[in-house]
């Protein structure tokens, strides 16, 4: 599978289908009051995976993360949003872009905060790989 190029700008506008939107929390912060990378990895995780669940018609696991890039840090009550976009399906894997985008609660404009490259992998009720579904 070949890697996707994430060439959206920093500012402007998302790219991929709105997949999960959420306030950060004053819990989810790290020892210098940001927000904390895992906190957001999860959040796109869980984002990537809801798209690859609905792709594949079924459960999915996350076997990789590619390219992750932190641009800004979110600050604690900031608006995060996730997009996504399927990039490529194989047999059993689907490689999701992510996007995460902030913005401030006294702002009206986004601004990109992370990216990523997730692969998924269908899985069957065995717990093995399993093909992904035709559309």
């Amino acid at each position: 599978m070949s890697q996707p190029v994430m060439s959206q700008p920093v500012m402007g506008q998302p790219s991929g289908q709105p997949a999960i939107r959420t306030v950060a929390m004053p819990a989810d912060t790290n020892s210098n009051g940001d927000i904390f990378g895992g906190w957001l990895l999860a959040q796109m995780d869980l984002a990537g995976g809801l798209v690859a669940i609905r792709r594949a018609k079924g459960r999915v696991a996350t076997i990789a993360v590619d390219g992750m890039k932190f641009i800004r840090p979110v600050a604690v009550g900031d608006e995060v949003s996730l997009y996504a976009t399927i990039h490529e399906i194989g047999r059993t894997s689907m490689k999701i872009s992510i996007e995460a985008w902030s913005r401030n609660r006294d702002e009206t404009h986004m601004k990109k905060v992370t990216e990523a490259i997730f692969v998924f992998v269908a899985i069957g009720e065995d717990r093995r790989p399993r093909e992904v579904p035709p559309e």
